[in-house]
């Protein structure tokens, strides 16, 4: 036998015999025989009477074999489900010629709360009646200006504000939000948004259709229907024509001495057949029958060249025609300025302002403010710069959705965008990581973004997507 087999086989007696080792500590023990206990004699009363003491538990004896760990549920992280805050806001637009606003800040809990009001203004709009003490301010790095309040808010009791703004265009609509702050003005106790709409605002009235006669696959399907009319007729009258000359030539026939009609001799006149009882003059003394008159041979009517080539030109011309104006519709229709996002993601991608609801698939999107500088809540490391955007999130469905840091991105004005960032995110939510919980169903969620950018420039959009194939929305916030 060669070594190596007898190696081999040394080897798989070695392994063979340590599996039959590790096995036997596994075994079960043997139970001992049950053996008769005596019987046991009645209690003396002094020990009946005394009270019964607590058995500990036996200690189990131990087999050899691990005990199992105890099982424990595997749950997913809980939703988020936002806190009650006791302080919140109420905003409302004002029935006036100008832009103006009710502020209505409500405390409902037991004790005093300092807070902090902002309320966005819109870009190309300033500030001309503030009430309660507050300022038009606009910090390094924010992209709008801005009203903030400080309140001491008694309990159990509501403040209201009022502002009014002046805008370039009275023709247009103005939304402006608001939300309260703690002192710091960074995390959110509640946010409230409204759009005020001028007087002069009309609505938009719909577009009317094209009359039927007006529109292009319409006449040109009546000029190609008109075409194959015309072509018919004219088919119809040429062969009218054609027939009428050939109607009028008597047919031929064929005697027995030649054919009927001929000029010559044994020529017969023409008149009626006579048959073999009658006995013609031509008849007489002859012994085989009259042949018979040959069957004249009619040629199939074809449409003349002219006419065909002119029937499939209209018919190219009308399928052309079609073809052109469906694809001149479809360009037309194209909108240029979309991102190209919206292209085969679900659903279609929704561009506003600050303080609008933007709905896509699962959530309702609404950034109250966004606001870039060294006063911002956490700081950046070296070289970055933090921009915080407050923004509210509205769960549709009926499941919870989660989200994810990543699918959430600034746009700077060079084109380039940076996602949010989470560790900072992080820290902003007092160590609250949020897109590891999903958003409960019906839920909406407020909570501060963090976007670190490089350079000078704040960012000028923000994209916000529920899932990586969701078309998401788009919040100007320069």
């Amino acid at each position: 036998m060669p070594a190596s087999r007898r190696h081999h086989r040394t080897l798989a007696v070695l392994v063979n015999c340590l599996g039959v080792l590790a096995a036997v500590p596994a075994l079960p023990p043997a139970a001992p025989r049950a053996v008769a206990a005596p019987a046991r004699s009645a209690p003396p009363p002094a020990l009946a009477a005394a009270p019964v003491r607590p058995v500990a538990a036996a200690t189990p004896i131990p087999t050899g074999v691990p005990a199992a760990p105890p099982a424990v549920p595997t749950t997913g992280p809980a939703p988020v489900q936002p806190s009650m805050p006791p302080v919140s806001v109420a905003v409302g637009a004002a029935g006036t010629p100008a832009p103006g606003y009710r502020i209505e800040v409500r405390n409902a809990g037991p004790a005093p709360v300092e807070t902090m009001v902002r309320q966005e203004l819109p870009t190309g709009s300033r500030a001309t009646t503030v009430t309660g003490g507050g300022q038009r301010t606009g910090p390094v790095g924010a992209t709008t200006g801005e009203v903030t309040w400080r309140l001491r808010l008694p309990a159990r009791s509501t403040t209201t504000l009022h502002t009014a703004l002046a805008v370039t265009g009275q023709d247009r609509s103005v939304t402006a939000p608001a939300c309260v702050y703690g002192t710091d003005g960074t995390r959110p106790y509640d946010c409230a948004t409204a759009t005020w709409v001028g007087a002069a605002t009309a609505p938009t009235a719909p577009a009317t259709a094209a009359p039927t006669w007006r529109r292009p696959p319409v006449l040109l399907a009546a000029l190609a229907a008109l075409l194959v009319v015309v072509g018919g007729a004219l088919w119809w009258t040429w062969r009218r024509r054609r027939a009428a000359p050939a109607a009028g030539v008597p047919r031929s026939a064929t005697g027995p001495t030649g054919p009927v009609g001929a000029a010559g001799a044994g020529a017969v006149p023409p008149g009626p057949p006579v048959g073999p009882a009658t006995g013609g003059p031509t008849d007489r003394g002859t012994v085989y029958p009259r042949p018979a008159l040959p069957t004249p041979t009619v040629r199939r009517r074809r449409p003349p060249v002219w006419l065909t080539v002119g029937v499939a030109a209209a018919v190219l011309a009308g399928v052309v025609g079609a073809a052109a104006w469906t694809a001149t519709q479809r360009v037309a229709a194209m909108d240029t300025t979309k991102q190209p996002t919206s292209g085969a993601w679900v659903g279609s991608s929704v561009t506003g302002a600050l303080g609008v609801p933007l709905r896509e698939t699962a959530f309702e999107f609404t950034v109250y403010r966004m606001n870039c500088g060294a006063g911002v809540v956490p700081a950046a490391p070296a070289g970055g710069r933090p921009c915080l955007a407050t923004v509210g999130v509205r769960n549709l469905t009926s499941e919870q959705q989660t989200w994810h840091g990543q699918l959430q991105r600034a746009y700077l004005p060079s084109g380039n965008w940076v996602a949010a960032d989470e560790d900072a995110t992080r820290v902003a939510n007092l160590g609250r990581d949020v897109f590891a919980q999903p958003v409960a169903a019906g839920r909406r969620v407020l909570l501060p973004l963090v976007f670190t950018v490089r350079g000078a420039e704040p960012p000028k959009q923000l994209e916000l997507r529920s899932g990586v194939f969701s078309a998401g929305v788009r919040v100007d916030v320069d």
